[in-house]
């Protein structure tokens, strides 16, 4: 039943944008790399390792056509926990095309995009028994087609449709920090999305947006996207969309202070902290489908998640420059009936350029609180404590082409138990 209603929805979806009449974008702003993918600064001509390509880089730019290849890897270790201690190594390659057709062929506010990856290694988080995960990458090995979507532009960005293969978590619940950060429910998104079945990187499934801008500072957006509860062995290469699966709406509403609502994208970067920027979010996704719960055998219908965000720069040596700090702070709630990990908490500070060196460097300090729902303690088992995670980490831009990031993380009451958890260790990122 569910794949005869997702088929419906993409067949009109494409019967409306076959018959949208194009209007003449001005800008030509791309979407990031999604989570840690994401670029901290701007790729300029000797920012990649192996250069411009003898000139063939700025050739195909200039024609609206930029690649993208990276690696990233999270080295971390348990430091002290009830585990032996474990080093755990997170890697993942990924290549990523972006066109535009305005430069291109004249199609004027039309794009698309594409990115695979591959990825695998030891994921601490499940070694140690975590809510929250000491990675924001480490998920499954595998090697597949990530996303691909096309997107249409008008009325100057105003109003933005897009169709293909995305996931929800990229886009909605996404932390505006995560570059930032490198645990879990803050450098990617919020870890309780999940629950909801909301799709996430890299395991995407066919999805439909549309955004719109309605007032200079505010936006409004909604996704169907398809929710599978095995979206690894669903779709394991990534190339052949399945139209199956509940479709799960997910919208959001933005405020962003000190800047064009048109011009925000899920992932902030260190152009885009110029001055007293801001965003503010509130944001709903619903799961038509079954669901149990430990106080009935018989499947629940529906399941919805609720989530408030908020990123702000707090104070600048410059007001129109990034030198500064930063705030952000965000909160969901989920029916404790229907999900164990119902409730989280995420807070963090971000001082931009805190050494004086000539590279770009960030501090920054997380706080992560998961709650668990006493409805799913079993009988004759102590009550669940709260877990909480701390991180402080330090982004040091030492090459152009190379990004490291030191990190150490503090876990108590591990799991919603009584342990305690110390790792530290570092990202590397590299840009080809």
């Amino acid at each position: 039943m569910y794949g005869r209603q997702l088929r419906f929805l993409f067949l009109l979806w494409s019967g409306l944008w076959a018959f949208a009449v194009p209007v003449y974008s001005q800008t030509a702003q791309k979407e990031p790399l999604p989570g840690p993918d994401s670029h901290e600064t701007g790729q300029g001509p000797h920012g990649h390792l192996f250069g411009d390509w003898r000139g063939e880089r700025t050739h195909l730019l200039e024609r609206g056509v930029r690649f993208d290849f990276q690696y990233v890897s999270d080295s971390l270790w348990n430091l002290k926990s009830e585990q032996k201690e474990r080093f755990a190594s997170w890697n993942r390659f990924r290549g990523t095309v972006d066109i535009d057709f305005g430069a291109l062929i004249g199609q004027e506010g039309l794009y698309f995009h594409a990115t695979a990856l591959w990825q695998g290694g030891g994921n601490l988080g499940a070694y140690l028994g975590l809510l929250t995960s000491p990675s924001g990458m480490s998920s499954a090995n595998t090697c597949r087609l990530d996303s691909w979507w096309i997107e249409k532009r008008w009325l100057d960005e105003r109003v933005t449709a897009r169709i293909g293969q995305f996931a929800g978590q990229d886009f909605y619940g996404a932390q505006h920090y995560a570059a930032s950060f490198i645990f879990e429910p803050m450098g990617y998104a919020l870890g309780n999305l999940f629950t909801i079945l909301e799709s996430f990187d890299p395991p995407s499934t066919p999805a439909m947006e549309i955004r719109v801008v309605p007032l200079h500072n505010l936006y409004a957006k909604s996704m169907v996207l398809a929710a599978v509860g095995s979206p690894f062995s669903q779709n394991p290469t990534g190339l052949v969309p399945q139209l199956n699966g509940t479709p799960v709406s997910v919208s959001e509403i933005g405020f962003t202070p000190g800047k064009k609502a048109s011009s925000v994208r899920a992932f902030d970067d260190v152009e885009g902290r110029k001055g007293y920027s801001g965003l503010y979010q509130f944001g709903a996704s619903y799961n038509p489908g079954k669901f149990t719960t430990p106080s009935s055998a018989i499947p629940r219908s529906g399941n919805y998640l609720l989530y408030w965000m908020a990123s702000q720069a707090l104070w600048r040596v410059d007001s129109k420059e990034a030198k500064g700090l930063d705030g952000t702070l965000a909160y969901d709630w989920s029916p404790p009936s229907v999900n164990r990990n119902n409730t989280m908490l995420t807070a963090g500070l971000r001082f931009n350029e805190p050494l004086p060196l000539q590279i770009h460097n960030t501090m920054s300090l997380g706080y992560v609180r998961n709650s668990l729902s006493s409805q799913f303690l079993p009988p004759g088992t102590p009550t669940w404590k709260t877990e909480q995670g701390v991180e402080f980490n330090a982004l040091l831009d030492v090459l152009p082409m190379l990004l490291l990031q030191p990190v150490v993380q503090y876990y108590a009451n591990v799991g919603g138990g009584t342990q305690r958890a110390v790792v530290f260790g570092f990202r590397t990122k590299v840009e080809f």
